[in-house]
């Protein structure tokens, strides 16, 4: 594989000399044997600190995957049923509005459901300035920014009762829309369990996986191997240290109240390849069956209609349907990549991506922190590297 890895040093030394990256982490294991594993660059580059194999990462919505585990295991064990209306556990979702599009209000005609939030069909949005729903979910977590810079939190539950004062820009069920179903998805695991989702996924997923630097937030002790974040001046090419607060995730040094689904957790290179090794074994880690594979195959199937998918068009997506807060190639002639049928995995905002293949037995876990970054040039050049070199 020493050509794989000449292709992979090529390709992240490049991005990191068009200040892409300040550092990353790229692991690839095959047939249960790491064939790559490389740390490059810096963790932090204004303290000179070195990107080192345990760098802890903020990974934002490669967050969501784990959720959507933990969400299936609640299921297993009955304490939350697929098809349940969020109602059952939330009593605010139900009596959710709905945006006209003259901007009145009316009452939504469906109940938003538990699956709806596992495939991004629940319509809860992320902020943003394109919809009335969008730009008052804006409001709700610009409020809350404001009280965690007094130092104020914010739960998880009150987090979600605001969310559900938000009159959705379409009714549950109607299409695809990415947003904060992971974050209420998360709400639920704690009141069905009647444990934080910190609580629940440290005892059934953290600690059966040894995944022991995976959490809501970095201890004191950890602190130093918290990699720096940056963020892209499009004006001058230039990476520099982000120092804002963004989805109401505060900064990492406390336990915090309001334990995101979607976008809280931190973790490591290990830890995470941990996860994944677990999700293409078909729920099994190191002979413990974490999950059934009944219950991965669920979560890595489209789960779409077409008639969602009419928003469905990102480019990251081509090709793909989405599954349980999860993308699942269909046609990699479409996605244009070497990857093959089957594949799923996520992104986040911060350039972190995973790669879940089972039927290949192949895992990819790509660790950056470039905030606003997502599936970057990088890590879809890597992946194609990885699948020349294990399909040849």
């Amino acid at each position: 594989m020493n050509g794989l890895k000449e292709t992979i040093d090529k390709i992240v030394t490049e991005g990191m000399a068009q200040d892409n990256m300040t550092g990353a982490n790229v692991l690839v294991l095959h047939k249960g044997q790491v064939i790559f594993r490389e740390s490059y660059g810096y963790a932090d580059r204004e303290n000179q600190v070195p990107m080192k194999d345990d760098t802890i990462f903020k990974l934002y919505s490669m967050s969501k995957p784990v959720t959507s585990a933990a969400a299936m295991i609640a299921v297993e064990k009955g304490l939350i049923g697929i098809q349940d209306p969020v109602s059952k556990y939330l009593p605010e979702y139900g009596n959710l509005k709905v945006y006209n599009t003259d901007g009145t209000v009316r009452p939504a005609k469906t109940e938003m459901t538990v699956f709806q939030l596992l495939t991004m069909t629940s319509a809860l949005c992320y902020p943003n300035i394109d919809t009335p729903t969008g730009m008052d979910m804006c409001k709700v977590f610009d409020a809350a920014k404001e009280k965690l810079l007094r130092g104020e939190h914010t739960s998880t539950r009150e987090y979600c009762r605001l969310i559900a004062g938000v009159p959705l820009d379409f009714d549950p069920g109607e299409r695809w829309a990415y947003g904060l179903s992971a974050d209420v998805l998360g709400c639920i695991i704690e009141v069905a369990s009647g444990q934080k989702l910190s609580e629940f996924m440290k005892a059934e997923l953290f600690e059966p996986l040894e995944m022991t630097d995976t959490d809501f937030y970095v201890p004191k002790e950890k602190w130093h191997r918290l990699a720096q974040w940056y963020l892209k001046d499009e004006t001058t090419g230039k990476l520099n240290v982000f120092e804002d607060i963004h989805l109401g995730v505060g900064k990492y040094d406390e336990a915090p109240l309001f334990e995101s689904g979607g976008a809280g957790l931190v973790s490591t290179l290990e830890d995470y390849s941990h996860f994944a090794q677990m999700m293409i074994n078909g729920g099994n880690y190191k002979g413990r069956q974490i999950l059934k594979p009944e219950s991965i195959e669920m979560m890595s199937k489209d789960q779409l209609k077409t008639e969602q998918k009419v928003r469905f068009d990102w480019d990251s997506v081509k090709g793909h349907g989405y599954g349980f807060l999860m993308r699942v190639l269909l046609d990699p002639k479409e996605a244009a990549t070497k990857a093959t049928k089957g594949e799923f995995g996520w992104d986040g905002w911060t350039g972190t991506y995973v790669i879940m293949n089972p039927a290949q037995e192949l895992l990819i876990v790509y660790l950056i922190q470039r905030v606003g970054s997502g599936t970057t040039p990088e890590v879809l050049a890597i992946k194609n590297a990885v699948y020349d070199a294990v399909l040849c």
